[in-house]
């Protein structure tokens, strides 16, 4: 029930034109495709992509922080350690990509799905979900202290050691999601879906010794 929400999916037409990423005076790209190419020691504030395609892009040493991203798809691109953090990031999908220690804390994310990624120790602390979605993603040692969620659904994803400390997880189905343990307050997992399983693992958290 946790999951039933449907997400918007980025609005970008065909016929998009194929650009390589060259830095410009006033940092705005719009429908284009980004393709094949390495994007290195970048430092740009508020930059801002709408109606773009990045694909088999690899991120290196690339800080946008508070960076802007309106109907995006990211599919095949290697973003590991890059920084957007206090981004704005509404209708993104992030599709079978390395997204490895991805900073999104501060962030605002809307209608965004990560499917199929490598997202171990990414960051979200204190940034705002809504209508975000994770489908077979590893996730572990992820971030996720002081997020607001609404609307999130986790299937299929390796939440090992994830920390949702400072995050209610009211409403959020963990069901299908593996993980030996997570990071989380007692008073933050009052109604969460879980499995049987999962729930004697919580029931650690409370000192409980199971027999």
């Amino acid at each position: 029930m946790a999951n039933t929400f449907k997400i918007q999916q980025p609005k970008i037409p065909d016929g998009l034109t194929s650009i390589g990423f060259q830095p410009m005076e006033e940092p705005y790209y719009e429908m284009s495709i980004i393709n094949d190419c390495s994007i290195k020691s970048e430092e740009i504030h508020r930059i801002r992509f709408e109606q773009v395609i990045f694909k088999n892009v690899t991120f290196i040493d690339v800080s946008f922080k508070g960076i802007e991203l309106t109907d995006v798809i990211f599919d095949h691109c290697d973003l590991s350690n890059t920084d957007f953090r206090d981004g704005s990031i509404h209708r993104v999908e992030f599709k079978d990509s390395k997204i490895l220690g991805l900073n999104l804390s501060d962030a605002s994310l809307g209608n965004v799905l990560f499917q199929n990624c490598n997202a171990n120790l990414i960051s979200f602390g204190y940034s705002k979900l809504k209508q975000v979605r994770f489908d077979s993603c590893l996730l572990r040692n992820a971030d996720y202290y002081e997020s607001n969620f609404t609307k999130v659904a986790f299937k299929e994803c390796d939440l090992n050691e994830a920390n949702f400390e400072q995050t209610p997880l009211k409403g959020i189905d963990l069901s299908t999601c593996t993980f030996d343990r997570i990071n989380v307050s007692i008073k933050d997992i009052a109604g969460c879906e879980v499995t049987e399983e999962q729930a004697l693992g919580f029931a650690r958290l409370l000192g409980l010794i199971i027999k």
